[in-house]
């Protein structure tokens, strides 16, 4: 069962991070295109009361950029049953809007940081914008939009010598840290399996100066990382450390997986790498009830394959970059 929707607000962003997007970005969806304030609550409605959505987290794109984000979050913890929200951005804009974001209801936040120092953040993401991150980051915590959990892509002769330091900025600062492999969702089509860092190529590099131990041997559930318990560290308020290895390409989770995904042009789409998806706008448009709508969602849900298949000689990237599709 599909009960973690996440939720694309906008296809638009203000970095252009080298895995993601080409240097003069991407063209934008056309603003009819993009469902409205109430079409999107309607369907997170319709997924919550019909279709056992327990948890919903706000993507993009950068869902900062999304001029009614506090009301959708507001409308979406007013619903009964209230699913747990969550947001992932790059933090840009954090800083202003974190307090106004927790009023809303807004749960907590993932973060994207890839690295520590400003020559390398210009390098990934063609933006000089690292302080901003780092202060968003620190907002999110002092509004208690927690645990802040910050999500890391390390690039192989580009910031893969950070591991380390990432993980104890984190665990000092009392975030949760999560590294993630580069994943075949970028624009240009560039990513390659023989330049990707590996989940163990990571573990590698951060037990070159921790001993981790697993820390969720059977527990591990639906969620995507793995999680390591850092010998010797612990967060701020005493808790051991841990870090989180997400290994989507070589350690994929697929059977576990209870994620689906609606656009923000109104497609579901029940793989993140799916090439089909399946139109809730039109219809949503055209006056179809909560009933119809729900049952096409099922129907999508239900066509979900065993695996993404990276691992196929056939594997086709998916036509829609991730800015476009949401993480």
């Amino acid at each position: 069962m599909a009960t973690d929707l996440r939720v694309s607000l906008t296809d638009r962003c203000n970095l252009r991070c080298t895995y993601c997007m080409p240097p003069e970005g991407l063209e934008w969806l056309p603003k009819p295109e993009l469902l409205t304030d109430d079409e999107l609550l309607r369907l997170i409605r319709i997924g919550t009361t019909r279709l056992g959505i327990t948890e919903v987290r706000f993507t993009g794109g950068e869902p900062l950029l999304r001029r009614g984000l506090t009301g959708i979050i507001a409308g979406s913890t007013a619903l009964n049953p209230r699913p747990h929200t969550a947001l992932t951005t790059n933090g840009i804009g954090l800083a202003r809007t974190a307090p106004a974001l927790a009023e809303a209801g807004l749960d907590r936040v993932n973060v994207s940081l890839d690295t520590l120092d400003p020559v390398v953040f210009e390098k990934l993401a063609r933006r000089r914008r690292l302080d901003d991150v780092l202060e968003g980051m620190a907002a999110a915590a002092s509004a208690g939009l927690t645990p802040v959990k910050v999500n890391a892509v390390l690039m192989r002769d580009v910031n893969d010598h950070e591991a380390a330091d990432l993980l104890r900025f984190c665990v000092e600062h009392g975030y949760e840290l999560r590294f993630i492999e580069q994943m075949p969702l970028d624009a240009q089509h560039g990513w390659r399996r023989d330049t990707m860092i590996t989940a163990d190529e990571i573990l590698g590099r951060l037990e070159t100066e921790f001993t981790l131990d697993a820390a969720d041997t059977g527990t591990r559930g639906s969620a995507p990382a793995e999680l390591f318990h850092v010998r010797g560290l612990r967060f701020p308020d005493g808790e051991p450390a841990t870090v989180g290895v997400i290994g989507s390409v070589t350690r994929p989770f697929c059977g576990a997986c209870d994620r689906v995904r609606l656009t923000a042009d109104g497609q579901i789409r029940n793989c993140l790498f799916a090439r089909e998806e399946s139109d809730l706008r039109t219809p949503l448009r055209e006056g179809a009830t909560d009933d119809e709508i729900a049952e096409r969602w099922k129907k999508a849900v239900m066509a979900k394959l065993p695996g993404h298949g990276i691992n196929d000689p056939s594997f086709l990237q998916p036509a829609r970059p991730m800015s476009a599709i949401g993480g």
